[in-house]
């Protein structure tokens, strides 16, 4: 038997993805390049291939699809600050560098839309929208992981730094999408390093 034809029966023979995962596979590719307003669930139903019916078996309603979507964006985050973080035991400094470094390679060499999180927190105006939650505790811990880490690298005044560095990861991610990746976007890791020098410690 040829290698291409082996390749096809290992094709066909593959179990195919549930319809669940693949509505929520294409909603979370969907939302991230064109938006949650833009993206209606008929839209989602026809990439998954399948049908409105199946999607509001899976999720009762888009709302529920979006709060999901945004869950797996935060886990996401998380792990990648973990990995980070973990890289650089004992040396808080460091591991903050590292992460405005890594954000600003992530940024800068891949096809992005900025961060997920705070493109729904711009899309998603109403309070009452349960995918208001996820963002706001989201940025809530995030600032909290940040002011640690200041914390623990014996900075005088971590809070006026963890909401200064705060605030350049956000703004990193909107500028990326109005001036790309060769804007501000690019001058995250100095701008950063800048920042955290003129911060005195202890």
């Amino acid at each position: 038997m040829s290698t291409a034809s082996v390749s096809k029966e290992k094709e066909c023979q593959a179990p195919r993805a549930s319809a669940r995962d693949r509505i929520f596979s294409a909603a979370r590719q969907l939302f991230y390049k064109n938006g949650i307003r833009a993206v209606g669930v008929e839209s989602i139903a026809s990439e998954a291939q399948t049908t409105k019916m199946s999607l509001y078996r899976s999720f009762s309603c888009k709302d529920d699809l979006v709060v999901e979507y945004l869950r797996e964006s935060v886990r996401e985050y998380w792990e990648w600050l973990d990995e980070i973080v973990a890289q650089h035991p004992g040396d808080a400094r460091a591991a903050l560098q590292a992460i405005f470094d890594s954000q600003a390679r992530k940024a800068c060499t891949c096809d992005t839309r900025g961060c997920a999180i705070g493109n729904a927190s711009v899309e998603l105006t109403e309070p009452n929208h349960p995918a208001r939650e996820v963002v706001t505790e989201f940025n809530r811990q995030k600032l909290e992981r940040i002011t640690q880490l200041c914390t623990q690298a014996g900075y005088k005044d971590p809070g006026a730094l963890a909401r200064g560095l705060f605030l350049l990861m956000d703004g990193a991610y909107m500028s990326l999408l109005s001036l790309g990746s060769t804007g501000p976007t690019a001058a995250l890791p100095q701008a950063a390093r800048a920042m955290m020098e003129g911060h005195p410690r202890g």
